[in-house]
C-alpha cells in the first residue's frame, strides 16, 4: 500500500514546522520527519487507527502521536493522509476534501 500526502496535510505540516521552528528549527524537522515516519507506518496495519468521531465512517481514521492527529482515509490500494493538526482542536469537514 502506497501512501500519499493531500495538499491539506501538506500545508499542515509546514504550518507546524513554522510553528515550532520559531523557538528551534532542529526540533522542528525532527517533530515533522516524526509525524512522516507515523503516517509511513500506516499501511501496516491501517486499521490500526480510531475511527475519527467527528466523521463516524470506518474508511477515515486517526493515529494520534504526541498532542496530533494524524487524519487518514483506507482507500484500496493507498492511504490518503487528509490532514494534521492539534489534539485538543476538533477535525473542521469544511476544512478537508474526503
Amino acid at each position: 500500500m502506497k501512501v500519499i500526502w493531500t495538499g491539506e496535510a501538506l500545508k499542515k505540516l509546514l504550518e507546524i514546522e513554522e510553528f515550532i521552528a520559531q523557538d528551534s528549527p532542529g526540533r522542528a524537522e525532527k517533530f515533522v520527519n516524526y509525524l512522516i515516519e507515523r503516517a509511513d507506518s500506516i499501511p501496516q496495519n491501517p486499521k490500526i487507527g480510531r475511527i475519527v468521531p467527528e466523521i463516524s465512517n470506518p474508511n477515515i481514521r486517526e493515529l494520534i502521536s504526541k498532542n496530533y492527529r494524524i487524519v487518514y482515509g483506507i482507500r484500496k490500494n493507498r492511504i490518503d493522509i487528509i490532514t494534521v493538526f492539534e489534539g485538543h482542536k476538533l477535525l473542521r469537514i469544511d476544512e478537508i476534501d474526503i
